[in-house]
């Protein structure tokens, strides 16, 4: 029912920034918890961000201090805002919406179509 769409990827030098959106359809993100998930070639898919309805939020240690989550229901529509970007933060980056909060991709029910995010040194 509930369809998410992400964009903002690109390619950046190490230091950069980047906002990525999703933007939900279907469903009004109010009521759901929503997540950031990554995956890089060859690897898992590994969680990154998630904030539930109240606002509470939690993240990676890997992009502490560097990567913040807003909301801007009004617009149906969640951000990512990635600074100080390092080679390693490159990745597809995945929403994803489900009606529980957790860290693990399983929890997750609606998944967007994700956006390549490249970091040059």
């Amino acid at each position: 029912q509930l369809q998410l769409v992400e964009s903002g990827g690109g390619s950046v030098q190490a230091g950069g920034s980047l906002r990525l959106s999703c933007a939900a359809s279907g469903g009004a993100f109010r009521n759901y918890v929503v997540s950031w998930f990554r995956q890089a070639p060859g690897k898992e898919r590994e969680f990154v961000y998630v904030v539930n309805r109240s606002g509470g939020e939690t993240y990676a240690d890997s992009v502490k201090g560097r990567f913040t989550i807003s909301r801007d229901y009004a617009k149906n529509t969640v951000y990512l805002q990635m600074n100080s970007l390092k080679p390693g933060d490159t990745a597809v980056y995945y929403c994803a919406a489900g009606w529980t909060w957790g860290t693990n991709a399983n929890a997750y029910n609606y998944w967007g179509q994700g956006t390549q995010v490249t970091v040059s040194s």
